[in-house]
């Protein structure tokens, strides 16, 4: 019986450090994400849609969050990412992203020159 004792105060001192690692990550993820926001803002108005690769990895960050939040509130004994996959992001749900088109390769006549 003391022995669990034992075991659940290590558990719950390696929680709280693993805890207070992820809130530093949060602080860090959170800047990265207003960065991102703050960009698709600008994508947004320069070209009338936002940029696909900014709403998939902002939708992803999110996730990220979330899941700190899960484990940071004992929600879910799964630690984030490194410990688990990052988050897939989801199909988006507002505006339609702004596609750029692949560039066409140009044709070529004429021979290579030696």
């Amino acid at each position: 019986m003391n022995d669990s004792k034992v075991k659940s105060s290590e558990s719950i001192v390696l929680r709280i450090l693993w805890m207070l690692v992820f809130l530093l990550v949060w602080q860090l993820a959170e800047i990265v994400l207003a960065g991102v926001v703050l960009l698709q803002l600008g994508y947004r108005l320069f070209y009338g849609a936002p940029s696909a690769s900014l709403m998939s990895f902002g939708d992803s960050l999110s996730q990220f969050l979330a899941q700190i939040g899960r484990f940071g509130t004992f929600n879910t004994e799964q630690k984030p990412w490194p410990f688990a996959d990052w988050p897939t992001p989801r199909a988006p749900e507002g505006e339609a992203p702004h596609i750029i088109p692949a560039a066409p390769h140009p044709v070529r006549d004429e021979e290579p020159k030696a």
